[in-house]
């Protein structure tokens, strides 16, 4: 053991390279990542009557440099669906995600979250749609 640590104390720039590897190595993929941006994070549907569907389109794009590929959509409650894209966005590519929101069960004032999930750098997304609902 004492050999070990005379032979570290004589190269001492041994573990830096390493270390320096590393960083750099870290850096590399943390740079090379997907990123999703979208053109609006929220979204008003106004007044609609209550039984009607509401669909809305949040258009996004990929703005990094590697695919990203989205793998999960939450939605707050039962009275909203999501269809997202299921294969892989390449860099700059634009895609859409579109939510069905159903007001037979819901009314008066609506502001609802959904959180999308990617391999993106910016993981876990939220977008955001709100409106009125009348009897």
């Amino acid at each position: 053991m004492l050999t070990k640590l005379k032979h570290s104390i004589k190269n001492p720039f041994r573990n830096g390279r390493v270390f320096c590897f590393c960083l750099f190595f870290t850096g590399l993929v943390a740079y090379a990542q997907p990123q999703l941006k979208f053109t609006d994070t929220k979204k008003s549907f106004g007044f609609v009557k209550k039984g009607e569907v509401v669909t809305i389109e949040f258009q996004f794009t990929n703005t990094g440099n590697q695919p990203a590929v989205i793998s999960d959509a939450k939605a707050e409650c039962s009275c909203t669906t999501v269809e997202f894209p299921h294969q892989p966005i390449a860099p700059n590519q634009s895609a859409t995600i579109m939510v069905k929101f159903d007001t037979k069960s819901v009314y008066d004032r609506q502001d609802r979250i959904i959180e999308i999930i990617s391999n993106a750098k910016n993981s876990s997304q939220k977008i955001r749609f709100k409106g009125v609902v009348l009897k």
